[in-house]
């Protein structure tokens, strides 16, 4: 049973088809990569699966159950989370708080309870402190000690990404779709990442999808690749397989294979 699958998905917008009858599986366990040229459909996926946008036709599936159109709330607490190209952290509040918000799926304590929380043995204190305590440990996961308590407008790129992924992380989810994570970093914040979703992996034993551009860190974390162009599939398998197929060679990778 896989535990992820898109059946037969299409997307579009007024004249441009964005995804066309587009189908994969993700098995638990699996670092997937979603690959293509800017325009190719990428983010539409992604928006289809958290709900940001609802397929025009077919079916998104989690452990075989029908997710297609439910709220980004609802499939967060369902257990597929994400990040984005674009930051979207809160640049005023500290690191700590932002990891804090990644939580908000837990938290339980009605109005009532939370204005007794001054009391230590109540319930919204004690749901506090546990929702304090996977922070840190998300906190001391990613090194992040050092700037937990800092402004995140005060940090530098490499770790407003770091600490994105971390709010993520902070769901505890199942899937995390990682939006071009390496984007804007150097080249040793890039291994870095590369060591981060690996051991988020191996360590916590979250399934990750990914997109991005940078075919190292592609070849470095994959056990698939899926490529696209123009919303359709062009090939799916190991990750030199993808790379080397004439149709992605010539619409992403800008090569024109030789002729005989």
């Amino acid at each position: 049973m896989s535990l992820f699958s898109l059946n037969h998905i299409s997307k579009s917008f007024g004249g441009v088809q964005a995804l066309s009858d587009l189908s994969f599986e993700l098995e638990e366990g699996e670092i997937f990569s979603v690959i293509g040229p800017n325009g190719a459909g990428k983010s539409t996926i992604f928006n289809c699966i958290s709900g940001l946008y609802t397929p025009d036709e077919g079916s998104i599936q989690l452990a075989e159950k029908e997710i297609t159109g439910w709220a980004p709330h609802r499939i967060a607490r369902a257990g597929i989370a994400r990040t984005f190209q674009n930051l979207e952290l809160f640049r005023y509040l500290t690191a700590v708080d932002n990891l804090l918000l990644g939580r908000h799926i837990h938290m339980q304590a009605s109005l009532l309870r939370i204005l007794a929380m001054p009391f230590r043995r109540s319930r919204a204190a004690r749901e506090e402190i546990a929702h304090r305590h996977k922070v840190e440990e998300i906190i001391e996961f990613l090194e992040l000690e050092a700037y937990r308590d800092r402004p995140v407008f005060a940090l530098p790129y490499g770790i407003q990404k770091l600490l994105e992924l971390g709010r993520a992380l902070a769901l505890e989810p199942k899937i995390l779709l990682l939006d071009e994570p390496a984007a804007g970093l150097n080249n040793e914040e890039r291994q870095d990442m590369i060591f981060w979703i690996k051991d988020i992996r191996d360590q916590l034993g979250v399934t990750v999808i990914v997109i991005e551009h940078n075919m190292e860190l592609v070849k470095d974390i994959s056990d698939r690749v899926l490529a696209l162009n123009f919303g359709r599939m062009i090939a799916t398998g190991q990750v030199l397989e993808v790379l080397e197929h004439e149709e992605v060679r010539k619409a992403y990778l800008g090569e024109i294979p030789e002729t005989t």
